[in-house]
């Protein structure tokens, strides 16, 4: 058995001092680790709950404040004229609602992620776990408060009598992209956050501004300087391909949509992957700080 050991590290070994890694075995302890670490993740999650809302005296009320704040902004302004938002298939209010609602999910959820790991502080220097525990437990807390909002969804459509489509019931999944996208970047930045504390302020500013420049909050447009941009965003599909879903029962680009699905999946395994290589070092990374 000890010869067998031996034969096998030679294998391994190659010139110049490289080691060859065994990719697969690297993704199965990876997956390994996640699996184990589910009952942590739940309590790490129960926590963050708590410790959100402990002291808010509006508590959950703020995830349905903030979104009507936003959307009774945008119809002032439009009907003052100031903004020009253009035709939507449903009421304006629940156009925007809906794409709003799946657009905070990515935006809260980045911003949480890119805190979590300095956010765990004591616990990350002293404690041997799966990191990642950190980063999905923030994601899952996001996606708490997505559906909150989606509740908000509902009486909107309830109120002005709006009907989904059939395909309504593929919105679930059509989701999960962008809940890959925004996990394979958050798993990016919380690594950086941790080197460079200006990087969680940079994403909460590159959110906000990004808002505008993907169609959140009014339709895709088909030319200009905004339908250029909006080609090469990958945002733009993954937040209208599930609003599509809902309003008009078909993907309106649906190319551009399975483009950035297969984009999301490259992000979120190459941001794990990074994550992963430089987990060992985040005790110092933290303790340095």
């Amino acid at each position: 058995m000890k010869k067998q050991k031996n034969i096998k590290e030679i294998k391994r070994y190659q010139p110049q001092g490289k080691i060859k890694l065994d990719w697969l075995s690297t993704w199965r302890e990876m997956i390994s680790e996640l699996v184990r670490s589910k009952e942590l993740i739940l309590r790490l999650f129960v926590r963050d709950f708590l410790a959100k809302y402990k002291q808010a005296a509006l508590g959950i009320l703020w995830m349905v404040i903030m979104p009507v704040v936003i959307i009774g902004a945008f119809v002032f302004m439009n009907r003052a004229g100031v903004l020009n938002i253009g035709k939507t298939d449903i009421p304006y209010p629940a156009y925007a609602i809906l794409g709003l609602t799946i657009w905070q999910l990515f935006a809260t959820g980045l911003t949480t992620c890119t805190n979590s790991i300095v956010s765990g502080g004591s616990m990350v220097v002293k404690i041997n776990f799966a990191k990642e525990s950190l980063v999905i437990s923030s994601l899952a807390q996001s996606l708490f408060d997505f559906l909150i909002r989606l509740f908000l969804v509902v009486l909107i459509f309830l109120y002005y009598k709006i009907v989904p489509a059939w395909t309504t019931i593929f919105f679930p999944f059509s989701l999960i992209p962008l809940i890959l996208f925004t996990l394979g970047l958050g798993f990016i930045l919380s690594v950086l956050n941790c080197i460079l504390s200006d990087v969680a302020n940079a994403v909460t500013l590159f959110t906000s501004f990004l808002l505008f420049l993907t169609p959140v909050l009014y339709p895709v447009k088909k030319e200009g300087l905004l339908a250029n941009f909006t080609k090469y965003n990958p945002l733009a599909s993954l937040v209208n391909g599930p609003r599509d879903l809902i309003v008009n029962g078909k993907l309106s680009q649906p190319i551009e949509y399975f483009i950035a699905v297969i984009f999301s999946l490259i992000i979120f395994l190459l941001g794990w992957r990074i994550f992963h290589l430089v987990e060992p070092k985040m005790a110092e990374y933290i303790g340095a700080s």
